[in-house]
């Protein structure tokens, strides 16, 4: 299976917003930066600048998911701030960039069990940008073995 290229993966939270990467194959994987939230123009700049840094292809953005499958309130609302980060990316980059919507249920848990491998790096990182690490990993395995975006995405058209 093909895969898109470099990918960015966002795990969205209240304060901060944990970036992840991948290498062009989809083989390896890692924590890039946290970005503490400021105005929603702010961390869009941020986001889009990582994009353009990292020459990513596609956007993964971790779904919070309830523990039984099901969306709730959170999910609608990282639906809806990614909607705005995908016109937002258009925009800057004029072109449209895909976003990706994907499971990040227990990606905290995994993430600190990550984190416990590398201490020294884990503390200058945080636990955001290795649970975004977490969710592109995740996202990643599904691809090669073939399983569907069953969670959606957002392809803008271009202007």
């Amino acid at each position: 299976m093909s895969f898109p290229g470099k990918l960015i993966a966002l795990d969205v939270g209240l304060a901060r917003i944990g970036v992840a990467t991948c290498d062009p194959l989809g083989i390896a994987v890692r924590p890039l930066a946290v970005v503490h939230r400021g105005s929603r123009q702010e961390d869009f700049d941020r986001l889009v600048a990582f994009t353009g840094e990292e020459e990513a292809e596609a956007v993964v953005v971790g779904l919070p998911l309830s523990m039984d499958g099901s969306e709730s309130e959170q999910t609608k609302m990282t639906r809806t701030w990614a909607l705005r980060l995908a016109r937002a990316l258009r925009t800057a980059r004029k072109e449209p960039l895909p976003v990706i919507f994907w499971d990040e249920r227990l990606s905290s848990f995994a993430a600190q069990e990550l984190m416990a491998d590398d201490p020294k790096r884990a503390q200058s990182l945080g636990e955001d940008a290795y649970a975004a690490a977490v969710i592109l990993r995740s996202y990643l395995d599904a691809r090669k073995r073939g399983e569907d975006e069953r969670w959606g995405r957002i392809e803008l058209p271009k202007k």
